[in-house]
């Protein structure tokens, strides 16, 4: 009778409920990373084609069109340097450039965008060249650093941002226990979710590059920055949830950044190798939006991080307007309420003096 007592008094239906909601977690969770990751193939990779000829250019275009699968996006680009400007750009991700004179083609590449999708540009390239008798050579326009091992440095450096986000959002939130949050506190933690994230911003980009690990190139400042909009943005969407839904608010940030941000966003195997679903979602995730914003600030002289940065301080801004208006919301509800019961009680003194 006594455990039974003890076992009703801890096992909660709110209890039920949280623990049925890390289950869900961890099921996605599992669902979510092997869904992405087990089975990378190039899918539509923008790919430029270069021939002197127009003739020989389209030829080449249809026959890595047709290839099975449809690894490859060929398209007709008019000489070698604009092909290398437009990976540089980011608008593809390699070419082949064909020699009318000899039988050894040109592969460009830019492994810095990550080393698959170079590895199997090359495999891809080298198979049709071969069918053709023909032999490929590899340059790379945007080689990924020795230190950066498979171009998986700068997805790391992103997740480490967004860790600290949602792990800084989470404590305060905790910290204060179950009481409401008033718009004042509510201003107070994104004020110092500004000042972890410029830290947190700087320290990472201290880290990996030059003066200690030599990881990424690229702008210290460009990284830095990056990084504090990253934090910044994952912290004020965790506030954001918590102040919906409270203690279920942390969940929902790890649902949102790890189960379907982390494997969507092109850091094991980049984009164009990952499921429709996955490479649709990632570039409007943070992890995503970071990870593109850091591989172009380290490799491609900051090219094309418009989008990313758009999106994340679209997070950023959602968050710190969600985060000061619910309690605001709230304070002005129960504000309300005050003054209509306060308005009863005059109401019933009044009428008990009259009497």
């Amino acid at each position: 009778m006594k455990f039974a007592d003890e076992f009703r008094s801890a096992v909660t239906p709110r209890a039920a409920l949280l623990v049925i909601g890390v289950l869900a977690l961890q099921l996605l969770f599992i669902a979510s990373y092997v869904g992405a990751l087990h089975d990378p193939k190039p899918k539509d990779v923008p790919f430029g084609v270069v021939a002197p000829a127009p003739a020989a250019a389209q030829q080449t275009e249809q026959r890595l069109a047709r290839l099975p699968g449809s690894p490859l996006d060929p398209r007709v680009v008019a000489d070698e340097k604009t092909a290398r400007r437009q990976i540089t750009d980011r608008k593809i991700d390699g070419a082949l450039v064909v020699d009318p004179r000899g039988s050894k083609d040109t592969l460009l590449v830019a492994s810095g965008g990550g080393t698959v999708l170079a590895s199997g540009l090359e495999t891809l390239a080298t198979k049709v060249d071969a069918a053709e008798r023909r032999t490929v050579r590899v340059v790379d326009v945007a080689p990924a650093s020795a230190h950066d091992f498979d171009g998986l440095s700068a997805f790391y450096l992103v997740v480490g941002w967004c860790v600290g986000g949602y792990l800084c959002a989470s404590i305060m939130s905790i910290s204060a226990g179950s009481r409401p949050t008033s718009p004042q506190r509510a201003a107070i933690r994104l004020g110092a979710m500004a000042l972890v994230s410029v830290v947190g911003g700087i320290g990472g980009s201290l880290i990996i590059g030059d003066t200690i690990l030599g990881a990424l190139p690229g702008s210290f400042w460009g990284l830095a920055g990056l990084g504090a909009l990253v934090t910044f943005a994952v912290g004020a969407i965790t506030l954001a949830l918590e102040e919906l839904t409270g203690i279920v608010g942390i969940g929902l940030a790890v649902l949102l950044i790890v189960v379907a941000g982390n494997p969507s966003a092109g850091g094991a195997f980049p984009l164009p190798m990952l499921p429709p679903f996955w490479r649709a979602i990632g570039p409007w995730l943070p992890p995503g939006a970071g990870t593109w914003a850091a591989r172009s600030i380290a490799y491609f002289q900051g090219n094309d991080v418009t989008h990313s940065l758009l999106v994340l301080s679209a997070w950023a801004v959602v968050g710190i307007v969600v985060t000061l208006l619910v309690p605001a919301v709230r304070e002005r509800g129960r504000g309300g309420a005050r003054r209509g019961g306060g308005g009863t009680g005059s109401g019933s003194t009044h009428v008990g003096v009259a009497s």
